[in-house]
């Protein structure tokens, strides 16, 4: 029974480090310096996304980083599901890598915003829902043309789709742990979104915008 504990314990602290550490990948930071577009942190918000990646003037970095983030999430899901086939398991194992995506250690705790990583996370351990999640983020973004708008509204309606599509109970937590925290994460600009000064999708970049936080525009 002490046997069972420990190999129990052991699987989920497997999990919950293996996941934040394949999460704190910086791939913003690391494209942009390897791609000579210097310290993604100078530019823009300061934020490791691919939103702000895109800033540099590179849509390949952007992508890139686009591609990383929601990737280390789609690895850590799949990782823990063919390991272990436990949904909770699985669940911990993308919610560590989407908190490590937030506060990477290897950044003092200041990562990125998680989007990309949210919906790499979903569509890897409960696909209706990211699927659901994905289109709901194009509609609202094609309907109203603000990404960070998109992202909340995809946030918000993720548990309920978990339910609606009769996820296990682990994955519906997940789904609303995370959307939690990309609330928090962007405080900034659902107070630009109440003022009516969020950034518009294709609309005119600000001129000289100095590196804020870390918790700018993912």
């Amino acid at each position: 029974m002490q046997d069972l504990a420990q190999a129990v314990y052991l699987t989920l602290g497997l999990a919950l480090v293996g996941g934040y550490l394949l999460g704190s990948i910086p791939f913003g930071l690391i494209a942009t310096r390897l791609g000579g577009a210097g310290d993604i942190r100078q530019i823009g918000s300061g934020n490791i996304g691919a939103t702000n990646v895109l800033r540099s003037g590179r849509k390949d970095l952007a992508a890139i980083t686009l591609i990383g983030d929601a990737g280390k999430g789609v690895l850590a899901v799949l990782i823990a599901r063919m390991v272990t086939h436990n949904d909770a398991v699985v669940a911990l194992a993308g919610g560590a890598a989407f908190v490590g995506h937030l506060f990477p250690v290897w950044l003092k705790f200041n990562g990125g915003k998680g989007v990309a990583t949210f919906y790499g996370v979903l569509l890897a351990a409960a696909w209706p829902v990211g699927v659901l999640a994905a289109i709901t983020w194009l509609a609202m973004a094609a309907l109203l043309r603000i990404s960070s708008l998109a992202a909340l509204t995809a946030a918000v309606l993720a548990a309920p789709f978990a339910f609606a599509t009769d996820q296990p109970y682990p994955m519906l937590v997940l789904s609303l742990f995370m959307a939690v925290l990309i609330f928090i994460r962007h405080k900034d600009n659902i107070g630009r979104l109440l003022k009516g000064t969020e950034p518009r999708i294709g609309g005119k970049k600000l001129a000289a915008e100095p590196p804020q936080d870390p918790t700018g525009p993912a």
